[in-house]
């Protein structure tokens, strides 16, 4: 078995895009993608891809887990109106960025107004 270490990873992906906020073993890595301006669709871009990939890695810097997340993927998460305590800050920090692309995803130009 190939195992991947966080050096691998910066010489192939190049530095992650954001690392958590608690931890430095949680890498995302953000991959965003928006049409130009078209005459035909009278200036309105369009979100065409939006991945996101987040690494996690031990103590030794060794890759240990790796989601890859689509924009359907991230329209299928369902966040809870109501949530217990988080008992990892990992965890709360993930779900708080993983929120925030969903709300990006459904607004990508931030047009919507807010209710």
């Amino acid at each position: 078995m190939l195992t991947s270490n966080s050096n691998d990873v910066i010489s192939n992906l190049g530095f992650p895009s954001t690392k958590s906020l608690f931890d430095n073993d949680v890498w995302i890595y953000l991959e965003r993608k928006i049409t130009s301006s078209e005459l035909k669709s009278l200036g309105k871009r369009k979100l065409i891809i939006n991945d996101v990939l987040v690494l996690e890695f031990n103590t030794k810097g060794i890759l240990v887990k790796k989601d890859l997340l689509s924009m359907n993927d991230m329209n299928n998460i369902k966040i809870l109106k109501n949530s217990t305590m988080v008992a990892s800050k990992k965890n709360a920090y993930i779900h708080a960025f993983i929120k925030s692309l969903k709300q990006k995803i459904n607004d990508p130009l931030g047009v919507k107004k807010a209710k």
